[in-house]
């Protein structure tokens, strides 16, 4: 997954050790969610979130479609700011190479994001859904089930 150089995206700055944004950059963040937001419901909606992905970065349909479940966790069609500002700051961090400091950094929200369930478990199978935000190749997520079995069930992430 990349950013397309020359979007919005690609003049924002991710502080390199809190993966988080400038105040003036969430502030202009938060001017250009206003922007998308044709609606004036303080929410994009899916097919805006699409368009809105597909501009700004390489991601594919069904992947963008995945990232809208994963961020829509009421299931009501839509997201909100809090949402978007955590998605752009996912892909600064991937743009940066920093995927590994921002899921160090904000990994409660990272692990409420990707436990769909509620039940306060992440499957193998889930998280493999999920492993093109965070630049996770197949054999390094089979390592890292392996290396965090503590139940001894074995996982497979194939599964």
């Amino acid at each position: 997954m990349r950013l397309k150089q020359g979007s919005f995206l690609w003049y924002l700055y991710l502080d390199k050790i809190y993966c988080l944004l400038s105040v003036r950059n969430v502030k202009a963040l938060a001017e250009y969610f206003h922007i998308l937001d044709v609606h004036g419901k303080n929410t994009l909606n899916d097919v805006l979130f699409y368009h809105f992905l597909h501009h700004v970065t390489d991601l594919k349909k069904a992947q963008i479609n995945i990232v809208f479940d994963m961020l829509d966790w009421n299931a009501m069609g839509e997201i909100g700011f809090e949402q978007f500002y955590m998605l752009v700051c996912m892909l600064l961090a991937h743009q940066n190479h920093l995927e590994g400091q921002f899921m160090y950094r904000h990994s409660r929200p990272v692990f409420d994001l990707l436990d769909l369930k509620g039940d306060l478990r992440i499957g193998a199978k889930n998280f493999g859904m999920y492993r093109f935000l965070f630049n996770i190749h197949k054999q390094e997520l089979k390592d890292l089930f392996h290396d965090f079995d503590v139940t001894g069930d074995n996982i497979n992430p194939d599964q």
